[in-house]
């Protein structure tokens, strides 16, 4: 979804965050970016191949923040995990419809 067009489009200034899924983001181009100054710089939590190769030219840019895939954890996450599934735990029991149930024919 975002290479070479959608980066160059970009501000200056701007940053790109990726928390999502790694492959949404052609890290080839963004490298390029980020080296041409395309883009001020980057936040990553997640990559095309993870974890991120040791080779990687993202490890060595200083314009470059990497976390280790943990964006979606909050001080609640486990909380309101456990809650949502002894919430589905109850319903499937109870043959009820299941909350954020994936579908599969859609993606997510």
């Amino acid at each position: 979804m975002i290479g070479e067009e959608q980066l160059r489009n970009m501000k200056r200034t701007s940053y790109l965050i990726n928390v999502s899924r790694g492959r949404i983001v052609r890290e080839n181009m963004l490298i390029k970016a980020l080296k041409g100054g395309w883009i001020a710089g980057a936040g990553l939590d997640t990559f095309e191949d993870e974890p991120l190769p040791e080779t990687s030219e993202l490890w060595t840019l200083k314009n470059v923040i990497i976390t280790p895939h943990v964006a979606g954890q909050t001080p609640y996450y486990m909380e309101r995990l456990t809650d949502l599934f002894c919430e589905n735990l109850d319903r499937f029991i109870h043959r009820r419809h299941l909350i954020n149930v994936v579908d599969k024919t859609l993606g997510y």
